[in-house]
């Protein structure tokens, strides 16, 4: 089954502890694509500039990432400065051109609209309520948001949530949207608005995915080294969609299995610049990976007498 993402394509420049990075593939929707492409065919819909080196896709092209959406419009793509210092849980932001992306309007091909499982990366709710009037009946919507969008969209986001199945967001996010500091709480909050499944990233520290009759939670993978933090969230994000996309099942126990193929594809995308790392790795790598989450959390047990 394919996946229809709806994201940006940006090009970041990035400096962390470890090095610098100049106007490398970025954005949420690339990040997701070249994660999820690794388990099912991929739709992206975004935009780029006249100045995009769109040749510089062609490893997602050969991936199975359709980009039949990717729009190009005339002017300067959307652009990212970034620098983590050596707490690489949080940039700082330097400078944000939005160019051509202050005007994305998505338009979904039509040969997009039945794709049975859709992500809404994080970008304006106006734009994710509008992809979600030109898609046919999906089986499962997601849909990320972020810190700027709940302060100054807040019912658009909230008239979102009534239309989405699941949302992915991290701790500061949950507790700034619901304005509950318990992150159970904050969760309940946010399925009483529509969505049934609710994953609250920690970062470092792992994610939670709440329902209503159940919480699972998938540790972090323990790095030695995280060169540069930027697109994990994404990354985690296409791993997870990728993997409900390959097998076609949601119920819960898949649901449990695809948040640890998320967390597993997070981890390689920390492990180098840009989505470098994502496009190294093969089905073997990531079989170790899962192999090695499983041991981080594997137990007999044995209860005393």
């Amino acid at each position: 089954m394919t996946v229809l993402v709806v994201g940006s394509v940006a090009l970041d420049s990035v400096e962390t502890p470890f090095g610098k990075a100049e106007d490398v593939l970025g954005g949420s929707g690339t990040f997701f694509s070249a994660s999820a492409s690794h388990f099912a065919p991929v739709q992206l819909v975004g935009v780029v500039g006249s100045d995009y080196p769109v040749d510089k896709l062609a490893p997602l092209r050969q991936r199975g990432v359709d980009l039949a959406g990717l729009e190009k419009a005339d002017g300067e793509s959307f652009r990212w400065r970034g620098r983590y210092r050596h707490d690489l849980n949080s940039a700082e932001t330097l400078e944000t051109r939005l160019g051509v992306f202050s005007h994305f309007r998505p338009k979904i091909p039509e040969q997009f609209r039945t794709a049975p499982f859709v992500f809404l990366a994080n970008i304006d709710p106006r734009l994710q309520l509008d992809v979600l009037n030109q898609v046919e009946k999906p089986k499962l919507v997601a849909c990320d948001t972020m810190n700027f969008w709940i302060e100054s969209r807040r019912s658009d986001l909230l008239a979102l949530l009534d239309r989405v199945d699941l949302i992915t967001l991290n701790d500061g996010e949950a507790r700034q949207l619901t304005e509950e500091t318990n992150l159970v709480k904050a969760a309940r909050w946010i399925m009483k608005r529509g969505p049934r499944h609710v994953i609250i990233k920690k970062g470092e520290h792992g994610a939670f995915m709440f329902t209503e009759r159940s919480v699972f939670f998938a540790p972090a993978y323990p790095l030695e080294h995280v060169f540069d933090p930027t697109g994990a969230g994404d990354s985690f994000a296409g791993g997870f969609m990728g993997y409900l996309a390959r097998t076609g099942r949601i119920d819960d126990d898949n649901m449990r299995r695809a948040v640890v193929y998320g967390s597993a594809m997070g981890s390689f995308a920390v492990e180098r610049f840009s989505i470098e790392r994502l496009l190294e790795i093969g089905t073997s790598e990531i079989r170790q990976r899962l192999t090695e989450f499983r041991r981080l959390v594997a137990f007999e047990e044995e209860l005393p007498d």
